[in-house]
């Protein structure tokens, strides 16, 4: 392409489609997945050239096996090599709580799956393949809106050998917390929790070990610690910009610290050699305020930026991606979707969607910033400490970690 000529003049091939996802993320690959089974013809644009980054939410929960299960899905997942997490322990000092224990709900997958986003998402375009109103195109950074008075009208990309043109009906954002399509349509997010940030990295897991994951609270320093087979995937929870005073005590700070707060990993940080072994996220938890335009809808992260609190982010975009198919499909296959279609989804999914994110966020105050303030044992809020103790009461926080305010279910 010469460097003076505009992508307008330089698109090498202009496609229609019903439905163009932008993003191949859980909530993208489900929703295309949903609308090729009903014959809806669906273009899938992943800006990357594969599904292979490191920690990114690895949790499966039931709400989501039991939406596999609907598509006949669920035994094939469980095919891939996997772990299950039935309850959520965790330890402060001496003392130890379960947060919830998914084993007391009523359900055929009472445990999270862990199994990482790649192999997840391989398995869902898989399944999407077959159908044949399904296109998965990898390498396809959307860089423009196109507009037709005042209506998206599908999206222009450059793709490995170029730019190209996605026409279509609706054009559905899935690309995550950092969404270009919400920049290119200009919308601004709404900040909900208080930010921290967490660093991801791996170390080895012996096999005479406890397969149970948990989290440990020990004198200001939060770890979560995941079973991943044959390592465990560790997560330490350090305040908002904290990362650059971790850095400047270096690895050999590092290692101490963890051997401190979980002494039986004294044996294996020396694993730690590189700061590139070390993965940080930045978290935060927003909201949009309006997840739609003309011909254009926001769903998963893009509309909604989820605190890794509980881990439930994979599952609220999988439940925005079930509940668009279910409310548009008809539309869909009419040839019009109006502004107020747009509007039924947001109103289906806004509300569970903010009540979850005030409960990360009353967490996160109440636990997590305490949490990593004192040099004391964490102290359990009130509130927290009755729903756990109180038969009646104690699945409220399994339920909640596991399905969400309400059930989806795939409208067949």
């Amino acid at each position: 392409m010469n460097a003076s000529a505009s992508p307008v003049d330089s698109v090498i091939e202009t496609e229609q489609t019903t439905c163009c996802i932008v993003g191949s993320g859980p909530a993208g690959a489900m929703l295309a997945l949903l609308l090729a089974r009903k014959g809806i013809p669906v273009v899938l644009l992943e800006e990357h050239g594969d599904f292979d980054r490191d920690f990114r939410g690895d949790t499966i929960h039931p709400s989501t096996m039991q939406i596999l299960d609907q598509l006949g899905l669920a035994e094939q997942l469980l095919a891939l090599p996997h772990t299950k997490v039935a309850a959520l322990p965790f330890q402060s000092g001496d003392r130890a709580l379960v947060l919830a224990d998914f084993r007391r709900l009523k359900t055929r997958f009472p445990y999270i799956v862990m199994l990482p986003q790649v192999r997840f998402l391989e398995f869902i375009t898989a399944e999407a393949k077959s159908y044949p109103d399904f296109r998965l195109v990898m390498g396809a950074r959307a860089e423009k809106l196109l507009d037709a008075d005042g209506v998206v009208r599908g999206v222009r990309y450059r793709g490995r050998d170029g730019w190209h043109e996605v026409r279509a009906m609706l054009t559905v954002a899935a690309d995550g917390r950092f969404s270009r399509v919400r920049q290119l349509a200009g919308f601004e997010t709404v900040k909900t929790a208080p930010p921290m940030d967490v660093l991801w990295f791996r170390l080895p897991r012996r096999t005479d070990e406890s397969d149970a994951s948990s989290g440990r609270f020990v004198a200001g320093h939060i770890l979560i610690i995941l079973n991943r087979g044959d390592y465990w995937q560790v997560g330490y929870i350090i305040p908002k910009g904290g990362y650059q005073k971790i850095r400047a005590a270096g690895l050999d700070g590092l290692r101490q610290e963890l051997a401190d707060i979980v002494p039986q990993f004294a044996d294996r940080v020396d694993t730690l050699q590189e700061w590139k072994q070390i993965a940080v996220l930045s978290v935060e938890s927003s909201r949009l305020m309006r997840w739609y335009r003309p011909g254009l809808l926001l769903i998963g992260d893009a509309a909604h930026v989820m605190s890794p609190v509980a881990g439930v982010g994979i599952n609220y975009a999988i439940q925005d991606a079930v509940t668009t198919a279910n409310i548009l499909d008809e539309p869909l296959k009419a040839g019009r979707v109006r502004i107020s279609d747009l509007a039924k989804v947001q109103s289906a999914r806004e509300w569970p969607t903010r009540i979850i994110q005030a409960l990360q966020n009353a967490i996160q105050r109440g636990v997590v910033v305490n949490a990593l303030a004192s040099d004391k044992p964490l102290t359990v809020p009130l509130f927290l400490r009755f729903l756990l103790r109180v038969p009646l009461l104690r699945t409220i926080p399994a339920r909640l970690i596991a399905f969400g305010p309400r059930t989806v279910r795939v409208r067949e």
